[in-house]
């Protein structure tokens, strides 16, 4: 079984807007009850048994049961009955209200993630239909519950042999978008490993270096656009809570949000395709930048989004150009050589020449440190750098070359 999501832009009418918005605030008030249920029921069980709570706190009965997704469940269908503001929203988009919910708290117990918080007027972005009408897309429009036919901007086709199993309806600054889920009963093998390999070492001077010796430029998504949220902003804090004009000046400055999000998006796909354009292996180090956001430079790194190049889309991207992808360990790949593999010792951020006292071997820091990482995941598959470029047990575009004897040096193009 494989699954993918496609997103399009929808085109709703006036009517179907103002229906998706009043979807949109019947989940938040769904979601923010459910939540105080269960935080009333976990509250009135913290007091000790000899002593009272310093702050009020809801009483409950001893033996009430913990407020499960399948009580609140049952409580929302007979809920329905009294409440029409309930009634007038589909019943399977309020249970995967509660179903999110659910998962928040399992994610918290598991995952070490926060606590679920209550959403203000407006921070209800999303909700889901869980199952989809027979034969929802024709032409240019798609059928859903409730909405009726809505037309979309159709800018990829649906595959052959996908089925569509649910839509999520998103509200951003720039419109309304559907996520559709997409399923087909095949299976997909792993790439094999064949081909050229490429180390890719991501920094904050060039976004990524290659063990070609290819230094791509990091751009300055949040930078370019920061003056204009600042001005933006500024003005924001002299406008009257609740008034239309803050609602308007709020919406202007999440449209530049999602700009920039969108130019970081488009840049990572193309990257990513500019890689697998050139190679049959990708490895990269194994890294947690959620540290590196800590640091005296974490505005930089967010702002270049490395965890979502190397964790989400270069590996979708490899995957779905029949590219090897691969992580390797991290520790000390700007103090090893990439000639010798001897130890050169701890460089500081200023150096940006790797220089082996052993060999001799001088070339660019991350380009080194991409040779590294190369290295290592050769040795991880068993291979080193000269069969890959020779051949001999791998296939690709290599192995239609002549056979030669190539150094580690390949990086700066000199053959031994």
């Amino acid at each position: 079984m494989i699954t993918f999501s496609y997103e399009y832009k929808l085109i709703p009418t006036t009517d179907q807007e103002a229906l998706i918005d009043h979807v949109l605030e019947v989940c938040r008030k769904v979601w923010n009850f459910a939540l105080r249920e269960r935080k009333d029921w976990s509250a009135s069980r913290k007091c000790p048994i000899n002593a009272c709570s310093l702050v009020a706190e809801y009483i409950m009965a001893p033996d009430a049961p913990y407020p499960t997704y399948h009580k609140q469940a049952k409580s929302l269908t007979e809920a329905k009955t009294t409440n029409p503001e309930l009634g007038s929203v589909n019943a399977q988009v309020l249970q995967q209200v509660l179903r999110t919910l659910d998962r928040a708290f399992e994610d918290m117990k598991t995952r070490g993630l926060g606590f679920p918080r209550f959403k203000k007027w407006g921070r209800q972005r999303s909700f889901v239909f869980p199952q989809m009408l027979k034969n929802p897309m024709v032409g240019d429009t798609i059928k859903l519950s409730q909405l009726g036919v809505v037309k979309l901007r159709l800018s990829r086709p649906i595959p052959e042999g996908f089925e569509i199993k649910q839509a999520r309806i998103v509200k951003r600054a720039s419109g309304y978008f559907v996520m559709l889920s997409l399923q087909a009963d095949v299976t997909v093998p792993a790439p094999s490993i064949h081909g050229h390999p490429l180390g890719v070492d991501v920094g904050l001077e060039s976004f990524f270096a290659t063990s070609d010796g290819e230094l791509v430029s990091r751009p300055k998504f949040f930078k370019s656009l920061h003056r204009q949220l600042e001005l933006l902003q500024r003005r924001l804090k002299r406008k009257t809570l609740g008034s239309n004009n803050r609602r308007k000046l709020n919406q202007k400055i999440a449209r530049v949000h999602e700009r920039i999000s969108d130019t970081r998006k488009d840049f990572h796909f193309k990257q990513a395709h500019h890689l697998c354009d050139q190679a049959g292996m990708i490895f990269v180090e194994d890294l947690d930048f959620r540290i590196m956001a800590k640091g005296m430079l974490g505005k930089h790194t967010l702002d270049a989004g490395f965890g979502q190049f190397l964790n989400q889309i270069l590996p979708w991207v490899c995957w779905k150009r029949e590219v090897h992808f691969g992580k390797v360990n991290p520790n000390g790949t700007s103090q090893t050589c990439p000639n010798c593999n001897a130890h050169t010792g701890k460089k500081e951020l200023s150096e940006r020449v790797h220089h082996c006292m052993e060999c001799g071997y001088t070339t660019h820091r991350d380009v080194a440190a991409g040779q590294v990482i190369r290295n290592r995941g050769l040795s991880a598959l068993g291979h080193s750098v000269e069969e890959a470029v020779c051949g001999g047990v791998l296939t690709g575009a290599a192995s239609a070359q002549p056979c030669r004897r190539v150094s580690l040096r390949r990086g700066l193009g000199k053959n031994v």
